[in-house]
This record gives C-alpha cells, sequence and structure tokens, in this order.
C-alpha cells in the first residue's frame, strides 16, 4: 500500500492538490492521549502556502477538522481521521499541462505508471499531499513529546551555496520560525532570502538542505537488520516532495576523516553512557544511542518554473511549454514541518515497536 507508512503507527495520506479535499487517516495512537484540533494546526500553519512573499501565494487556510478517533478531549486508540478542505484551488490554471509533460516533474512518470493522471496541479505529486503527513506528525510530536520528553527542530541550512554555520544542538524553534525562510542564523537568513526573492523576480527556482535535530531520543530504538532507524529516515525523508538526498551524522564528509578520528567514544556522564562526539549522528548499528539524532535532506530546486521551456505532449510530440500557477520558488522553508513530520512518524514507530519488543 503504497500511501500508508508504518507498522505500529500508521499513516494512510488521501486526496489530491486541487480535488476538493486532502486528508490523513493515523491508526497505532496510543489512548487517552489530550489532543484537540488546535494541537495540529499550529503545524499546518508552518506549512500553508500564502504565508510570506517568498513562497506559494495560493491562499489557503488549511483549516483542520478531526472526523473521527477523539472523544471528550482524548484520543481512544481507534484510528484518527482528519481533514483540510482545498478553498483556493484553481485547476484552469494548468489547462496547458492537460496534454503536456512537465520537464522533471511526475506528470510524464504518473502517466507512463499508470496511463492516467491528474493534471490539476500534479494531484499525489503535489506537495498538498504532505498536508496529512504534518497533520500525523504533529500527533506524534505530542505523544513523544508527553512520554520521553523528545524534541525535534528542523531548519534551512543551506540555499544554493549560502550555508548557515549553526549547532544543531543549540537551535530553537523560535530562532527558526524569527524568519520566513526559517534559518536559525538571522545574518545567513537575510541572504537567503534575497537569492529567493531574486529566484521569483527571473521566474526561476533554487534548492538546498534541510537540517534536522531530534533530542532526546532514548537509546535503543531501531530495529536490525532491514529495519535500521537510519533507514526509515531515509524512506521517510526521500519519499517527500523534490528531496534527492538523504545524510546522518558525519554523511558524506565523514569520508575525510579516519576511523580513529571518526570513532565516538564511550564515557559514563550523569550517570548514563554517553559518547564524547557525535559523529555517528544519533545512530550506532541502526539504533539510537540516545544522543542527539542529526540529520539532512537535499531538496531540489522546484521543478515547475515560470519560464517557457522545450518538452513533449502526450503523443510525443515537440512543444513549448509556458507555465502557469502559483509555485515555490524554493522548496525549503515549507519543508521544514514536512521533515519534522517524517522524522516524528519514524520515531513514533520505532518507540511503539520497541516497547512491543520489551
Amino acid at each position: 500500500m503504497p500511501n500508508t507508512f508504518g507498522h505500529f503507527f500508521r499513516v494512510t495520506t488521501f486526496g489530491e492538490s486541487h480535488a476538493g479535499a486532502v486528508g490523513v487517516v493515523v491508526d497505532g495512537c496510543p489512548p487517552r492521549l489530550r489532543l484537540s484540533e488546535a494541537d495540529i494546526q499550529t503545524d499546518l500553519d508552518r506549512r500553508r502556502p500564502g504565508q510570506s512573499r517568498i513562497v506559494s501565494q495560493r491562499q489557503e487556510p488549511d483549516t483542520v477538522e478531526i472526523l473521527s478517533g477523539v472523544f471528550e478531549g482524548r484520543t481512544l486508540g481507534t484510528p484518527i481521521a482528519m481533514i483540510v478542505r482545498n478553498r483556493d484551488a484553481r485547476p484552469e490554471s494548468y489547462s496547458e499541462i492537460k496534454t503536456k509533460f512537465r520537464p522533471s516533474h511526475a506528470d510524464f512518470t504518473y502517466f507512463a505508471k499508470f496511463g492516467v493522471r491528474n493534471w490539476q496541479g500534479g494531484g499525489r505529486a503535489s506537495a498538498r499531499e504532505t498536508i496529512g503527513r504534518v497533520a500525523a506528525g504533529a500527533i506524534a510530536r505530542k505523544w513523544l513529546r508527553e512520554k520521553f520528553g523528545i524534541q525535534v527542530v528542523a531548519y534551512v541550512k543551506q540555499v544554493q551555496k549560502i550555508i548557515a554555520q549553526v549547532d544543531p544542538g543549540r537551535v530553537t524553534a523560535q530562532a527558526v520560525e524569527s524568519n520566513i525562510i526559517h534559518c536559525p542564523s538571522t545574518a545567513t537568513a537575510r541572504r537567503m532570502i534575497a537569492l529567493v526573492e531574486k529566484m521569483r523576480r527571473e521566474g526561476d527556482s533554487v534548492g538546498g538542505v534541510v537540517e534536522c535535530v531530534a533530542r532526546g531520543a532514548p537509546a535503543g530504538l531501531g530495529d536490525p537488520v532491514f529495519d535500521k532507524l537510519e533507514a526509515d529516515f531515509a524512506k521517510a525523508l526521500l519519499s517527500l516532495p523534490a528531496s534527492k538526498g538523504f545524510e546522518i551524522g558525519s554523511g558524506f564528509a565523514g569520508i575525510l576523516l579516519r576511523g580513529s578520528q571518526h570513532n565516538d567514544l564511550f564515557e559514563k556522564r550523569g550517570g548514563k553512557i554517553r559518547t564524547r562526539t557525535n559523529h555517528s549522528g544519533g545512530i550506532q548499528g541502526g539504533i539510537s544511542n540516545g544522543e542527539d539524532i542529526v540529520l539532512r535532506v537535499a531538496f531540489k530546486p522546484t521543478a515547475t518554473v515560470m519560464q517557457k521551456q522545450r518538452t513533449v505532449d502526450t503523443r510525443g510530440r515537440s512543444v513549448i511549454l509556458n507555465p502557469k500557477g502559483r509555485h515555490d520558488p524554493c522548496v525549503l522553508p515549507r519543508a521544514v514541518p514536512m521533515v519534522e513530520a517524517m522524522v516524528l512518524l519514524v520515531l513514533a514507530d520505532h518507540a511503539l515497536r520497541q516497547k512491543a519488543v520489551r
């Protein structure tokens, strides 16, 4: 079932970009968790379009409705269904791509797989599908915080060649939300915003990296051999629209170190076994070791650009595409809550799996 993610904490999303609504069903959430629509709306507001001048100007309130699974303010342990209605859909803006394939988009591949596609905004391939993920992630966030004290914070680390030099262990959610690019370094954020605005004026797009840290995850999460924690993170995060790369801890930079330099030496600190460094990114042997989990996701430049491009139509004829519609010149600001959501969903799933094991 390609629209379902997780084993114990299971999430199924549904809906298309310009259909009546999008939504999610969460199965496996523990009972008696206090939950309201306000708990979920906070994260959806961070994801929604139209919130600043550097994101898509589609004006959607993205108001969530809980349809089931919650009674008198607490979860029942039964499936939680949530829906967000599409209020500002403009399918007519996409009429040109009814028969034309946008370069590097999912238009051709969906058509190749199914023989049919929803050309209105990209259908399921649209980032609007992630509303369900973020809503489910908000539930996972609350349960993980109350059960384990886990905190997950993502932020824009890099836009093209502009890199923020920040310490993942010290980044706060307040600093991330202090600017429209969602970079915790104010000076770097200004440069990033200027670049994205330039791309918008030129009808082009730009990509970059979102970094995420999970603090407070207990040691022991993750399963050998094929369900290693970082393997599930990789699948979760590479399932996000426009994601093209994943790394954890030292990642690719770790190849520049020797083993004697890269090893995270153990010590006893505060009555617990800890590591002096964290090149492993909080995971060793596919299992969390109690340190901060630090990972990064690379996102490509948005595929749809406001420039004429040569492509082919559904009959293979060479044509010129002149795109319309409302698109992000950079997906990174709105990708931040999406990355957090997928990290939270993986942690919630593995926390429940560990509970079953022990």
